[in-house]
Order: C-alpha cells, then sequence, then structure tokens
C-alpha cells in the first residue's frame, strides 16, 4: 500500500465506487462525458483541507461552467465527511475510502515527509480526469492554499 505508484498524463483513471457524505454509491464511471478534478486530502475539518474545500466550494462555478466536476476523497468515514460539508456549505460530492483503497490506487497514500521526518499518510493529490476517464493533469503534493487558484490557471478556467 505504500509503493507510491504514481498516476500520469494518459493514463487511464482507476475506477472506484466510494460512499458519499450520505452513504450513497458514487463512481467515477458517474462522470462519464464530463472532465472531473478528483482531489484527495488528508483529514476532514483541519485547517489546511477546510481551506482547500472552501477553494474548491468558491470556485465551482466558474469550473462546473467549464464543463469541469469536483470531487474530494478522503479517509474520512461519511459520517465525518457530512459534519464537514455542513459546517462549510460545501457543494460538491466528498468521498469516504477508509481503508485507503483508492487511495492508494491513485498515488495518494504512501510515504512522505512531514516536518522533515518520513511519514506514511494521505499525500495531498489532484487529477483532472477527461470525459473518456483519462488523466490529463495528475499533481502531487499540492498546498491547501493557493493550489485552486493555479489549478484554474493552469486549465485556463
Amino acid at each position: 500500500m505504500t509503493d507510491n505508484h504514481r498516476l500520469s498524463p494518459g493514463d487511464r483513471a482507476p475506477d472506484f465506487t466510494l460512499p458519499d457524505a450520505d452513504g450513497n454509491p458514487l463512481s467515477l464511471a458517474d462522470y462519464r462525458g464530463r472532465k472531473v478534478v478528483v482531489y484527495f486530502y488528508p483529514a476532514a475539518s483541519t485547517p489546511g483541507c477546510t481551506k482547500q474545500a472552501c477553494d474548491f466550494r468558491d470556485n465551482l462555478a466558474e469550473l462546473n461552467g467549464a464543463g469541469i466536476d469536483v470531487v474530494g476523497i478522503s479517509p474520512d468515514k461519511p459520517a465525518k465527511l457530512a459534519k464537514f460539508r455542513d459546517a462549510e456549505g460545501l457543494n460538491f460530492p466528498l468521498l469516504s475510502d477508509p481503508d485507503r483503497t483508492v487511495l492508494a490506487e491513485w498515488g495518494a497514500f504512501g510515504e512522505k515527509t512531514m516536518y522533515g521526518k518520513k511519514v506514511t499518510g494521505v499525500i495531498r493529490s489532484t487529477f483532472l480526469v477527461d470525459a473518456d476517464g483519462v488523466v490529463e493533469v495528475a499533481q502531487y503534493n499540492v498546498r491547501a492554499t493557493g493550489h485552486v487558484a493555479k489549478l484554474r490557471r493552469d486549465l485556463a478556467v
């Protein structure tokens, strides 16, 4: 689970079906025909993850207008995701991957450096998947703050 296989542009995005904040299953296949940003974050309701989620919330209309949906994935249980969504007014799906299988398949779980120490955990990562399910953009170790603005610039949205 910690081999850190990383996805690259041109790779087929690994399919998944995970429960959302309300426990309803949502699949990557549900987004076929549209582009979707899939982003992985360590933990709901923490300062960095809250900032990142709120940035996606605040930019969702522009992203949707460009034909891009957004989905966030963390190891949190659905009940914690629902509390996070409701507290922050998040307007896009948050998915639960408590066994970290999907995180690992996408290269978003493994060894990372945190405060100068090697640790195993969620690697903050963002992907743009095209309408056919192919990775267009793969970004690892992204910053929580300013990331959405940079993504919008990179995508000209």
